[in-house]
């Protein structure tokens, strides 16, 4: 409300400590009071900070903070000046007189809606002025009165709430110890809020407890309480699909010695020669070199995934059902349910904040605060279309970037097949993949950071009429090219690479003699599990992690260097700072939109790929558990306060997780059925097994290719590398044979292993939705003892209102009833019994 009624007024902090106060006690005295005004009674709410004008010498100055009159000698000479300076340093004083004008009116504002306020201009911090604010008593009754804030009633003591009790009593050591009577003394105490937010929720040591979210929505208010309690359901969510997970993933380490696909190709009596992974530079190899891969492969790729896929989508319907309950609960608790989020119209301040972004003409920004402005869509159309048009250049540079990564695979595979180093020779396929994920993790967090300015600016060019209407647009901008930028790699693993690779003797190439990857023989599950990996714990570790903790203390070192202060003395005059001086030099709040996103981001990793990486939701756990303290401790003590915002639920990332649940779905039936070999093991399995089992599954699956007949220039440049001539070698397709009527054709095994795949992705995505749409149904979204509570409040006050309209008759009776020579009795004064 401040920064958009005085834009030059920055509201920095609560008078609250972002620090620890080891000395703050709660003894038998109460709780201290924190920073008072001068006369040491009334209590600092909330500070603003402004800019002092420094009075300009040889020109008479009269301002709101001072009368400076400088006056030039009788005998002096005026100095000459050029006439463009001289109307820009009139425009300067007249646009500083008005931002002067505008802040009496603002404070005059707050005087009569009845705040009391104290200027402090005299601190240790030159050019900054505090206005410290306090709230009476009166004010905040009144305040609750129009916000309608209700007091809870009488509970009655059920067979829930004996359930409930019980609950709470068994898992007691996992709560804050935040005492009730404690607690009722938050709000008027928040020096003590802090302190025990400081102890019971940003301290690492009690990463095991809930957090005290009633606590965090007194301090900091429901906005950023609501994001907490989502967060905190998101992390107790995980936990349950972590140990699924870490099952599954055992599972396939249990299994992977009887896996027979896995033993055929690692079998040395196989003498299968297949053909080479590159032109010229590359020679025949043997199969059982691809051992290895092939082992690591059935840990991820195993019947265990299918089962984990439909687990996670029906997770993912329950989180939404529990997250929708637990804010509906939270919505009665804290007073919300009949909240409506107020949107004012703030054309005019964002105009001025364009212009003043853009450094435009001072009269442009008079303009706009004088005249009232109405943008209609005739003047918003060439914003739409400059975003439209960035944004799908910026999707296009995201797929060159994964394109010239593809180049990198293909250029340095061949480089290391053709190196005489038999190190470098070695493990080609590990070195390439792991320097490949390695490469996108670092463009992915780089470009992380022109989108996300990239989309703060395209949204100002928009103007959006209203603060919701920004933020929804921002999110959806920053949402898009970020997804963009995290997923097209492993999109491009999961459902590109191997595809368009062609065959032995007529392959695919691009730029001229680069030839398109193909997957490792047991597939490229393999490589998008280590890409998602790598991306994935980069991401958390690197970008959500290190550069939280990081960044700030290179702020605050970068000011100690520029300070002239040594460390002792800066340490000394920290001492004679008074606590809203200290918090000044805190960051900024910038919202909660990057943390939501980092954990959208995340949540697209666990559920669109989980079925190629099922410990994904067990690394998110473990980032989690560490993120909730991160965040804690960065709000308490690295960031200003911010002002509290009311929200009755967390606005369009609800939609975004159902949209990014639902698409989940699509994604694993997808990677089960083209990316894993589940549907092909299957197809063989119960097709063509002459037993009914995987014995010559391997085999099945490979094709026959006549060396003679590769391209000129094509074939290997040392064709007897494996001691003796090869004529026939094998590839991994279903194709005729080279003696067929129509050689090197897809045979009919593709097309029914094709049909067998397209049928399964409408089956699994079917069934799964159906079952999803089950949950959702089975599970109402209001708990039942608060649907009970709400009823039974419906009623007592139809009752109160039943007895008040009861009174007010007999009261009109006994009047009509009353002689008039008879002295009428005044009647007693009724008072409801909620007031």
């Amino acid at each position: 409300m401040y920064s958009r009624t005085m834009n030059h007024f920055v509201t920095i902090c609560s008078s609250m400590s972002r620090t620890p106060l080891n000395s703050l006690k709660s003894d038998e005295a109460g709780p201290k009071q924190g920073p008072t005004f001068q006369d040491g009674q009334r209590r600092v709410d909330y500070v603003l900070t402004y800019h002092i004008q420094k009075p300009q010498s040889f020109r008479r100055k009269t301002s709101h903070f001072g009368d400076y009159r400088i006056l030039r000698s009788r005998d002096t000479p005026p100095p000459k000046e050029d006439p463009e300076v001289a109307a820009h340093k009139h425009r300067l004083d007249y646009h500083e007189d008005d931002k002067r004008f505008r802040q009496t009116e603002f404070e005059d504002n707050l005087r009569e809606m009845g705040l009391e306020l104290e200027k402090d201009e005299g601190n240790k911090i030159p050019g900054i002025g505090f206005l410290k604010i306090h709230a009476p008593w009166n004010v905040l009754c009144r305040e609750a009165e129009f916000m309608k804030l209700k007091m809870p009633t009488k509970k009655v003591c059920d067979v829930v709430e004996r359930i409930n009790l019980f609950i709470r009593k068994a898992t007691a050591p996992l709560h804050p110890k935040v005492e009730p009577n404690r607690a009722q003394n938050m709000l008027f105490y928040p020096l003590l809020s802090c302190q025990i937010l400081y102890d019971e929720w940003a301290s690492y040591s009690v990463f095991y407890k809930y957090q005290p979210i009633g606590l965090i929505r007194k301090y900091f208010g429901e906005k950023i309480g609501l994001y907490f309690a989502w967060l905190g359901v998101y992390t107790q969510m995980l936990i349950p699909a972590a140990i699924v997970g870490a099952i599954v993933f055992l599972y396939g380490c249990a299994t992977v010695d009887n896996d027979i696909p896995s033993m055929e190709i690692c079998d040395p009596r196989n003498n299968i020669t297949m053909c080479p992974l590159c032109d010229r530079a590359c020679s025949y190899w043997k199969l059982k070199t691809a051992c290895g891969t092939a082992r690591a492969s059935h840990l991820f790729d195993n019947p265990a995934t299918v089962f984990f896929s439909i687990f996670m989508a029906l997770w993912a319907a329950m989180f939404m059902e529990h997250w929708k309950r637990r804010q509906m609960r939270l919505n009665y608790i804290w007073d919300l349910t009949g909240f409506e989020e107020e949107e004012i119209d703030n054309t005019a301040c964002l105009l001025l904040y364009v212009c003043s972004y853009f450094s435009l003409d001072y009269v442009l920004i008079t303009l706009f605060q004088e005249k009232k402005v109405k943008l209609t869509c005739t003047d918003r159309a060439p914003a739409y279309m400059t975003g439209l048009f960035t944004m799908l250049i910026m999707v296009g540079v995201t797929f060159a970037v994964v394109f010239g990564v593809i180049l990198y695979r293909i250029s340095i595979k061949a480089a290391l097949h053709m190196s005489s180093n038999p190190t470098a020779r070695t493990n080609i396929r590990a070195t390439v993949k792991g320097t490949a994920a390695v490469i996108n993790l670092v463009i992915i967090i780089i470009m992380d950071e022109v989108y996300g300015a990239l989309a703060r600016w395209l949204t100002l060019l928009e103007v959006p009429k209203t603060d919701k209407s920004f933020e929804e647009r921002l999110i959806i901008k920053t949402f898009v090219l970020k997804f963009a930028n995290a997923f097209s790699p492993i999109v491009y693993l999961a459902f590109f690479r191997g595809r368009m690779v062609g065959r032995p003797g007529d392959y695919v190439y691009v730029i001229g003699s680069y030839r398109m990857e193909e997957c490792a023989h047991a597939g490229c599950l393999m490589e998008l599990c280590i890409q998602l990996c790598i991306t994935m714990l980069g991401k958390q570790l690197i970008q959500n992690n290190l550069f939280e903790i990081g960044i700030p203390k290179i702020k605050k070192l970068i000011r100690r260097r520029k300070s002239d202060m040594d460390s002792q003395q800066q340490e000394d005059y920290n001492m004679t700072l008074q606590r809203h001086e200290k918090d000044h030099f805190l960051g900024p709040f910038v919202g909660l939109s990057p943390e939501y996103m980092e954990m959208i981001i995340q949540f697209g990793m666990v559920t669109l790929f989980v079925a190629s990486f099922p410990l994904a939701p067990l690394f998110a756990l473990l980032n989690n558990i560490i993120e909730i303290r991160l965040d804690a401790k960065k709000f308490v003590t690295e960031v200003r306060r911010p002002i509290a915002a009311r929200a009755k639920d967390i606005g369009i990332w609800y939609n975004l997780l159902r949209g990014l649940s639902k698409v989940a779905v699509i994604v694993n039936a997808f990677v089960i059925s083209f990316t894993s070999d589940f549907i092909p093991r299957l197809v063989y399995q119960y097709m063509y097994s002459p037993d009914g089992s995987m014995h010559g599954f391997v085999n099945h699956t490979l094709s026959y290719f006549n060396v003679s007949d590769f391209q000129p220039g094509t074939a290997p440049l040392q064709p007897m590398h494996l001691g003796y001539e090869v004529q026939i070698c094998r590839y991994k397709d279903y194709r005729e044979t080279p003696w067929s009527n129509t050689p090197y054709d897809l045979s009919k095994e593709f097309w029914a292993i094709l049909a067998c795949r397209l049928a399964f992705v409408v089956v699994f995505q079917n069934v799964v939705m159906l079952m999803s749409d089950f949950v959702d149904w089975l599970i109402p979204d209001i708990p039942k003892d608060i649907s009970l509570q709400i009823h039974k409040e419906k009623i007592l006050m139809v009752e109160l209102f039943m007895k008040e309209e009861e009174g007010k008759k007999l009261l009109r009776d006994s009047h009509s009833n009353q002689s008039p020579l008879q002295p009428r009795s005044r009647p007693a004064s009724h008072t409801p019994s909620n007031c």
